[in-house]
């Protein structure tokens, strides 16, 4: 990957427009997103994931979750393109998040009804979006490194491959869509850990939410594209949470001094060991995707995220947290356990989830311009 000159500002490096390009193919009205737009903008998305034969559809809950994150500029960063009758037929999204810091991040999402195809709004669109996540950038106050963002299944339509590849985006990082059969557990029991220390293995419940949030930003600062979550990005997209199936392994007597003489230990976590608060040292958030039943053709349980605190790396948390994820799973009559993960995690992730059994289902990539 080419590295970033950083001798000039972020706001120069992004090369900002003044003015965003117009939207006029395919004769469609645009105007900005609102709250109110979720059904609608649901049926679109939904009808361009069945078209384009993507593994997931979305909730309404999902969708008004996007619209309504506190963070979001809808006004600014949002266009809709209606048809005379006044129906859906494209959008576009530029997304960034409140808590990134060492990178910042504009991630671009679109689409574009199936049967408005073929005439140009898609280009536009694109154009639009990138046009966009360029001011969002340049306007960021952050003088780090910025990216550009888009996610493609590997089987998108070549016309999807094409808008980035035209724009100058290449692909950066690979991911894999993994699977478990729950059905097989008698023949292929999961492991049983008996977690060494003290550790304790309980419920993610109020109490341990925020200390969670700590440890997933402890966990997860030495990934690749990863940035820290701030509270609120961190309590929002609830909509598809199970908690009957989230867990968090606790320290009840962690070294406090040691910790807090580590450089390692960043300040928030530093100031939540001075107040007394528990100490989450990893964390299992599951998730049930409903919408998603159909298209896998079973019940699943999905692992949405899964971290462990990097000074209590090697003491088999992780393989506890997903066993503990996977039962839960079972015991609710799901088919099989689902996750998503990094081909190049650093954590060693992939040699876990097949240890464990999963298998890889489906594949996707994301594609960057990097500033």
């Amino acid at each position: 990957m080419a590295s970033t000159d950083l001798r000039a500002s972020l706001a120069e490096r992004a090369a900002a427009p003044a003015v965003l390009p117009a939207l006029t193919a395919g004769g469609l009205t645009w105007r900005p997103a609102t709250t109110d737009d979720a059904p609608a903008l649901l049926d679109l998305r939904n009808t361009v994931a069945a078209a384009d034969q993507e593994p997931y559809r979305e909730s309404l809950a999902e969708v008004a979750e996007l619209l309504g994150a506190p963070w979001r500029d809808l006004a600014a960063d949002t266009v809709l393109g209606l048809d005379a009758a006044g129906a859906l037929r494209a959008y576009g999204d530029v997304e960034t998040m409140p808590g990134d810091t060492r990178r910042v991040r504009a991630f671009l999402w679109g689409g574009v009804h199936p049967d408005r195809r073929g005439e140009g709004i898609g280009r536009e669109v694109f154009a639009w979006q990138e046009a966009r996540a360029r001011q969002v950038l340049a306007a960021s106050g952050k003088d780090v490194p910025g990216r550009l963002a888009g996610f493609l299944e590997d089987d998108a339509p070549a016309a999807k491959v094409r808008l980035y590849e035209r724009a100058g985006f290449t692909p950066r990082r690979y991911y894999s869509d993994l699977e478990r059969d729950l059905r097989d557990l008698d023949t292929h029991p999961l492991p049983v850990v008996d977690l060494d220390g003290g550790l304790r293995l309980v419920p993610l419940d109020d109490e341990h939410d925020e200390p969670a949030r700590l440890a997933h930003n402890d966990a997860f600062r030495d990934h690749w594209g990863s940035e820290p979550q701030t509270p609120e990005q961190w309590r929002n997209g609830r909509a598809t949470y199970a908690p009957e199936w989230s867990f968090v392994v606790v320290d009840p007597a962690p070294d406090v001094a040691a910790l807090l003489a580590d450089p390692a230990t960043d300040a928030e976590t530093a100031a939540a060991l001075r107040a007394g608060a528990p100490l989450v040292v990893g964390y299992h958030v599951g998730s049930r995707y409903t919408e998603d039943f159909a298209v896998r053709g079973h019940p699943f349980g999905y692992t949405d995220t899964l971290g462990v605190r990097r000074a209590y790396r090697g003491r088999k948390v992780a393989v506890a947290l997903l066993a503990a994820g996977m039962r839960a799973y079972a015991a609710d009559g799901m088919a099989v356990a689902a996750l998503d993960v990094d081909t190049q995690n650093p954590s060693g992730a992939h040699g876990l989830y097949a240890s464990l059994g999963y298998t890889k289902r489906h594949g996707s990539r994301l594609l960057t311009i990097e500033l």
